[in-house]
């Protein structure tokens, strides 16, 4: 990891990647407790380490099946309905608190994709760059 990806990573876990990190944790365990939210959970851990340290790597679609598609739509709808609406709105508060300064505005450009991301996490991957 080059020094410039370490230094953003770092500022960004003080200034708002802990704490939605948190929330992305918070929702696994709670999509833990039944066993049809297992899927959910894996998702959403894989979701909190990206959300803890994300530079260095990003959000690309993955290559699926006709299957994979379908089940991936119905992964989203369901998981928007129960953790994606608000996990969303936490991103989305967290871009406009960063957006205030101008030193935050690529912390808030990070905010938005893991906003994108907390709607539709089912057909995504998150690959090193």
């Amino acid at each position: 990891m080059s020094l410039m990806r370490l230094l953003g990573n770092i500022i960004w876990f003080v200034f708002g990647g802990f704490l939605m990190g948190l929330g992305w944790t918070l929702a696994a365990i709670i999509s833990f407790i039944t066993i049809i939210g297992i899927p959910f959970g894996i998702a959403s851990f894989r979701i909190a380490v990206f959300s803890f340290w994300p530079f260095g790597r990003k959000i690309i679609d993955k290559p699926d099946t006709d299957t994979g598609k379908s089940i991936s739509l119905i992964g989203n709808v369901v998981w928007i309905i129960l953790c994606g609406w608000w996990l969303a709105l936490g991103e989305l508060t967290a871009a406009l608190i960063s957006a205030v300064t101008i030193i935050g505005i690529p912390f808030a450009l990070q905010h938005l994709k893991l906003a994108g991301l907390a709607l539709t996490p089912f057909g995504k991957q998150i690959v090193k760059i």
